[in-house]
């Protein structure tokens, strides 16, 4: 295996995957083994063409039985965009230094509104309905963000859109069965991002069967191999907390969710017409 592909697994994973004696890496698997998302920008705009191209390839991306209920919507009206900023900066202020905002979309109302024009019934109105528009968005965001970093540009999603979902949708005129899935913040980096390390694969990638066995165990080896790489710079929420002797990955990550956030987002999926059950 090249040797540098080998290092960013390595410095991804803590180890690699077994890749046989192949030298002839494909870019795109250099650029996801060595992607990070980033946060800091340069101010000048990037062409609206090559962010209108970029748009076209993420939704070229795969869609759940060819439905394509996804969309994404381009700010670029300075109004709306400081809009958004009020809404998402007070807890993120890197957003407002981004040149561009995009927000993808799930769209089940084309659907509908294609049974309506042809006289068949929508029999699958529940949750699944939903599901499959949050999937094909998620999945045209992950092709947005590839190929703006293929084409030299920083990414990074930004899923706090969801904790304004009903001012978001307003000001974005979503009509019902349409949802913010995440925003984009995208623009020429300042720098190179960093690889942020992730679980050990043996974790994450299971042969036939789920098995956690190790979980407990792996995810205090993976602490101490971020600390060593990436440390935090500072303890989530101390007054909540308290502050703790050893402060890792699963530290952050309990005490993230340990806070509620985002629990009036099933309401407002409700109001806008899915039905959950």
């Amino acid at each position: 295996m090249d040797q540098d592909f080998r290092e960013q697994l390595e410095r991804r994973f803590g180890t690699a995957p077994a890749g046989g004696d192949r030298t002839d890496i494909p870019d795109l698997w250099r650029g996801l083994a060595g992607r990070g998302s980033c946060r800091r920008f340069e101010a000048a705009p990037v062409d609206a063409g090559l962010i209108e191209t970029i748009c076209a390839l993420a939704l070229a991306s795969p869609s759940k039985s060819d439905l394509q209920q996804r969309d994404i919507v381009f700010i670029d009206e300075p109004a709306l965009r400081a809009s958004l900023d009020g809404l998402l900066t007070p807890g993120q202020p890197w957003i407002a230094g981004a040149p561009h905002l995009l927000v993808v979309l799930g769209n089940n109302r084309r659907q509908r509104q294609i049974h309506a024009m042809r006289g068949h019934p929508f029999a699958n109105d529940h949750l699944d309905a939903f599901f499959n528009a949050a999937v094909d968005a998620g999945i045209a965001l992950s092709a947005l963000v590839l190929a703006a970093e293929a084409a030299g540009l920083g990414a990074c999603p930004i899923s706090a859109i969801r904790n304004h979902a009903a001012e978001l949708s307003r000001l974005l005129d979503l009509p019902p069965h349409v949802f913010p899935v995440a925003g984009l913040a995208l623009g020429r980096p300042v720098r190179e991002p960093m690889i942020t390390p992730r679980l050990s694969l043996d974790l994450t990638v299971h042969r036939n069967r789920y098995d956690d066995a190790a979980q407990e165990d792996g995810i205090d080896a993976y602490d101490r191999r971020r600390d060593e790489i990436m440390p935090y710079r500072a303890q989530r929420d101390p007054a909540r907390f308290g502050v703790a002797e050893t402060y890792g990955w699963s530290e952050d990550k309990a005490r993230q969710y340990a806070v509620p956030e985002r629990d009036d987002f099933g309401d407002h999926v409700r109001a806008i017409g899915f039905r959950l059950d």
